[in-house]
């Protein structure tokens, strides 16, 4: 089965800048909504915006319209593909890793 590393890479991309892992974190509890992300993240909303654009783009956020305001939750399944892409990244314990690989 070929994987699908681009997918991957743009969600490591997405996690890698330090604002949007910390909205993440704060989904990982409850839904959230975008004024509480605001206040907790202390950002601008046209930042906040951006940052859950690239959020949701990528699947590992789901967004909802709540009167004027978005709330968001973290996207359980996608994260659990993420999980398990970086879980068969890592040698099961007491398997010893070989080189497989052409002599050097």
């Amino acid at each position: 089965m070929e994987k699908a590393f681009g997918e991957y890479a743009l969600l490591f991309k997405v996690l890698s800048d330090e604002t949007r892992l910390k909205i993440f974190s704060l989904l990982s509890n409850d839904e959230r909504c975008a004024c509480n992300i605001l206040e907790e993240v202390n950002i601008s909303q046209p930042t906040l915006s951006y940052h859950m654009k690239m959020l949701t783009d990528c699947g590992l956020v789901e967004g909802r319209k709540d009167g004027q305001w978005m709330r968001y939750t973290m996207n359980e399944s996608r994260v659990k593909q993420l999980e398990q892409f970086l879980g068969e990244l890592t040698p099961l314990p007491g398997k010893k890793k070989t080189d497989k690989g052409k002599a050097c």
